[in-house]
C-alpha cells in the first residue's frame, strides 16, 4: 500500500513553507491594509510563521521545538489586536496568491486542504485578536492538518 504524504511532504517541505512567507510578507510591507498590522514584527516573524504552518500541516516540531513556540504562544501574539474579516481576507487572498507565484501544488486535494486550513486559523486568528485573554492554555496541543475533514461544527462550551 502506498503512503500517503503528509501535506508538508506534498508542499516541498520547511523550503516550501519559508519561501511562502518570506514572499508573502514582503508583500504585506506594502499593503496599506495590512501593513500597519505587521510593521512592528521582528524581522524573523515569517519564518515563525511558515514553522507554524508547516508543523500543523504535518511537518516536523519547527515551530515547538526549533522556535520555542506553542499553540498558546501563537493565539497569544494575536490577542488583543482587533483583526477583522477584511484584514483576513486579504491576508489569505495574498498568501494564496503567493502560493501561485512561487509553485506550490496547485492540485484539487492539496489546495482544498490547505484553504481548509488556512479558511479555519485565519478565522479563529479574528475571533482570538478580539479576546481580552488567551483561550488556549500552555500544554494544549498544536493544532494538526490533513487531507480529511475538521471532524464536525465548533460549538461553544456554554452552548454544549
Amino acid at each position: 500500500m502506498k503512503k500517503v504524504p503528509t501535506l508538508y511532504e506534498w508542499a516541498g517541505g520547511k523550503e516550501t513553507f519559508e519561501k511562502l512567507t518570506e514572499v508573502l510578507y514582503k508583500k504585506i510591507a506594502d499593503d496599506k491594509l495590512l501593513a500597519p498590522v505587521f510593521q512592528n514584527m521582528s524581522a524573523e516573524h515569517h519564518r515563525h510563521i511558515a514553522h507554524f504552518i508547516a508543523e500543523v500541516c504535518g511537518g516536523p516540531k519547527l515551530y515547538t521545538e526549533g522556535d520555542g513556540g506553542s499553540h498558546a504562544t501563537m493565539v497569544a501574539h494575536h490577542v488583543g489586536k482587533r483583526l477583522d474579516d477584511t484584514m483576513r481576507k486579504r491576508w489569505l487572498d495574498m498568501l494564496l496568491e503567493t502560493a501561485d507565484e512561487i509553485g506550490m501544488p496547485d492540485d484539487p486535494e492539496f489546495r482544498s486542504s490547505l484553504v481548509g486550513y488556512l479558511e479555519w486559523g485565519s478565522r479563529l486568528a479574528v475571533l482570538n485578536s478580539n479576546a481580552t485573554e488567551n483561550p488556549v492554555s500552555e500544554g494544549e496541543p498544536m493544532p494538526k492538518w490533513g487531507w480529511g475533514e475538521t471532524g464536525g461544527p465548533y460549538i461553544p462550551e456554554e452552548n454544549n
